[in-house]
């Protein structure tokens, strides 16, 4: 394999990444024009911070690295080193993420990594000895260091600017001034959490290496993380991807297309990732083994690395998943709100919508008709902000353990963000949206009761090293017409529309499940058959719908005779569409880029081929199989099985199936584990026995016929 970064040679020209690019052609005037139109909305949007507040950011990041100077000579001294080592004794601090490459906005966090002596520790020196140092400056607030996280941080504001500070520590005693932490000698003899503090830094640096031209790659970036706000898919703590997995993807769109704007490559990106076949990798170099012996990510030696759903591989050794926390669930998000926008720019490139079509906001609670409220409260503000962090790193726990327990068949879509209601004090709630599983057929009667699930969560977050009284956390199922109203802009709920807008929420493309998800009480308010509201954006008549469906049938038989051109404009066969080359010229030059995407998103040439094959070699590997490879008749077996324990019996039973629903470690904190290493838990049951009444929360979802059952709006 290539080492990261390497340039590949093919014929007689160049190009990066792991494939040729799919087209060299340049803009046309009609793209200029749209990439201007694209920069001028990213401007009034808000995304650029002011030269006051840049420069601000310098001298943020000049202090604190003098204060780790200071530290790092002032624990030196302490360990009875002699006055020239202390002198020499040096820390230095480096940036990554979205600042480091140059797509962060106002009020933005910097991602930074404070690297040390051999002799500074993490434990003692960085999370004790800095920290009391920190704290006693007035310019440091909101100090809070989290330890046992899968990559150890602690994160504060000094002088209103949020950071985020990792530490590695280096096998040197002396850290020069020039260290240059992208070669790879600089991980020898270094633990764990060093190798993964220094991989925010060494992938940032290998990005800007790999992408042609730096100036349209970060346009193009800062376009996609605000679309990822808009709609709700930019929160890596929550499932979804975070701002290195957007810049990878950006950045393999920009390889593909080297000589594109802008306006080109966004358009460009949903094209590509709305085919994408995942869990095909994506990747901007080959993978490389090293000299080191790290762990690298690789399917065909890894079992664990077969079950990642999304894989969006780092660029610097060791190369790894940046998209591990990424579940089925999150995934059939992702890949809606691609193929949304993907029709959205095919009218773009017509000329027919604006930019801010595609960036309308998601609309969340009105997608749903069940929902869990995941409310959380603690004693004062400090205690509030510790533990509503400790939750959110769990929440995509709760979604893997619920999926996972229901086999695929109950859906979650957790909302990125948190929520409070001003009238609570030290209070907070997240949301997650429920469904069925589109597609599959309905059992009359059948209900998902996930209360165990549920206590298992909450019994396990209670597992906080940092736990205090007053600490508490509540999950309720609750309907869409009982959502809070503080959630809304304003505090205001807007009222129902019989029909929300298609470019609004979930494209028209994907259908609806047509299927019930309501709680054994739910009751009828709207008099509309239930497969009219679950989980879809809409809410229509059945006429009205049917008379959709085959207007959408229309639409997709004649775009699928439309050929997408290079400079945005269609042709069909039906259609004449005048265009600035020969026609003959442009058909040729369009099958051959949508021949190319094909290959590309399959995984040929990669050198992996689709890791889905190899999904049946796992049984020894997971308790847990994805539903699309168990049989109707094992999934009948599998809900008969549970069907006839007894009551008192179930969680016994599934347990002993199951295993353990949580790794503890050796301080009494949960371990953080890649989603292959979360074991199902106890207390799934599918039954079509009525649920006894009992208080909140009460989690049981009844999966019923459309024809016999009314609806809860």
């Amino acid at each position: 394999m290539g080492s990261p970064g390497q340039t590949t040679t093919q014929n007689n020209g160049q190009y990066l990444g792991v494939t040729e690019p799919i087209s060299l052609g340049g803009p046309s005037e009609f793209d200029h024009i749209k990439t201007a139109e694209l920069e001028k909305f990213l401007v009034s949007a808000g995304l650029y911070e002011s030269q006051e507040e840049a420069v601000r950011r310098e001298e943020v990041l000049g202090r604190l690295d003098q204060i780790v100077k200071v530290w790092v000579r002032k624990i030196s001294r302490s360990k009875g080193f002699s006055e020239q080592v202390v002198q020499e004794a040096n820390a230095k601090i480096f940036t990554f993420g979205s600042y480091r490459l140059g797509v962060h906005g106002p009020g933005a966090d910097i991602d930074t990594l404070c690297v040390g002596p051999r002799h500074a520790t993490r434990e003692e020196d960085f999370f004790i000895e800095l920290y009391e140092m920190l704290a006693e400056m007035a310019e440091v607030t909101e100090l809070h260091p989290i330890p046992d996280a899968h990559v150890p941080v602690m994160k504060f504001k000094f002088n209103g600017i949020s950071i985020d500070l990792l530490y590695a520590k280096l096998s040197l005693w002396v850290i020069p001034e020039d260290l240059d932490i992208s070669q790879d000698s600089i991980l020898r003899n270094a633990d764990e959490q060093t190798v993964r503090s220094l991989n925010g830094c060494r992938v940032t640096d290998q990005i800007l290496r790999l992408v042609p031209n730096i100036q349209n790659f970060r346009t193009t970036l800062r376009c996609m993380k605000f679309w990822a706000n808009r709609r709700g898919v930019y929160s890596n703590v929550a499932g979804f991807l975070g701002g290195v997995n957007w810049a990878l993807l950006v950045a393999r769109i920009c390889q593909l297309y080297p000589n594109a704007l802008p306006s080109m490559l966004v358009c460009r990106f949903f094209r590509v990732y709305t085919q994408w076949r995942w869990p095909n990798p994506v990747m901007l170099c080959a993978i490389e083994e090293g000299p080191l012996g790290l762990p690298v990510w690789d399917p065909r030696k890894n079992p664990r690395d077969r079950l990642h759903q999304m894989p969006i591989i780092t660029p610097a050794y060791p190369c790894m998943n940046s998209s591990y926390n990424v579940s089925s669930s999150t995934l059939r998000v992702m890949t809606e709100e691609f193929q949304r926008s993907n029709q959205i720019c095919e009218e773009l490139e017509l000329n027919k919508v604006g930019w801010n079509i595609l960036f309308e906001p998601y609309p969340f609670f009105e997608a749903y008709k069940n929902y869990l409220e995941i409310d959380i409260s603690a004693e004062g503000a400090d205690d509030l902000r510790k533990w509503k962090g400790w939750i959110e790193s769990r929440l995509r726990l709760l979604t893997l353990k619920i999926e996972r327990q229901t086999f695929g068949m109950l859906q979650c879509h957790p909302h990125p963000d948190d929520f409070s209601d001003p009238q609570r004090p030290h209070h907070c709630c997240f949301f997650m949206g429920l469904q069925r599983k589109q597609g599959m057929p309905i059992q009359e009667g059948e209900q998902f009761d996930i209360r165990v699930t549920v206590d298992d969560f909450r019994h396990s977050v209670k597992m906080y090293t940092l736990w205090k009284p007053g600490m508490d956390i509540n999950v309720s199922h609750i309907k869409r017409r009982n959502i809070p109203s503080f959630v809304f802009p304003g505090g205001v709920r807007p009222p129902r529309t019989t029909k929300m807008s298609g470019t609004a929420g979930r494209p028209n493309a994907v259908p609806s499940t047509g299927v019930s998800v309501s709680s054994h009480v739910a009751k009828s308010d709207t008099g509309l058959p239930d497969d009219e509201l679950d989980g879809v954006s809409e809410v229509t008549s059945m006429g009205k719908r049917k008379r959709d469906k085959a207007n959408e049938e229309l639409v997709a038989s004649k775009r699928a005779s439309m050929l997408p051109l290079a400079n945005g404009i269609l042709t069909s066969n039906s259609e004449i569409v005048i265009a600035p080359a020969e026609p003959v010229e442009i058909q040729t030059s369009q099958t051959a880029e949508e021949v190319a995407i094909t290959k590309i998103t399959s995984g040929q040439g990669d050198g992996f081929g689709s890791p889905v094959e190899e999904l049946d070699e796992l049984d020894e590997y997971t308790t847990f199989v994805p539903m699309k490879t168990i049989s109707e008749e094992q999934q009948k077996s599998m809900v008969d099985s549970v069907k006839s324990c007894p009551r008192n019996g179930q969680a016994k039973a599934i347990a002993a199936h199951s295993g353990s629903p949580v790794d503890k470690c050796e301080n009494g904190s949960v371990e953080e584990l890649e989603p292959v290493e979360e074991l199902p838990g106890s207390g799934i049951i599918l039954s079509n026995s009525k649920a006894e009444t009992q208080r909140k929360p009460l989690i049981r979802l009844n999966l019923a016929s459309s024809r016999n059952k009314t609806t809860d709006a």
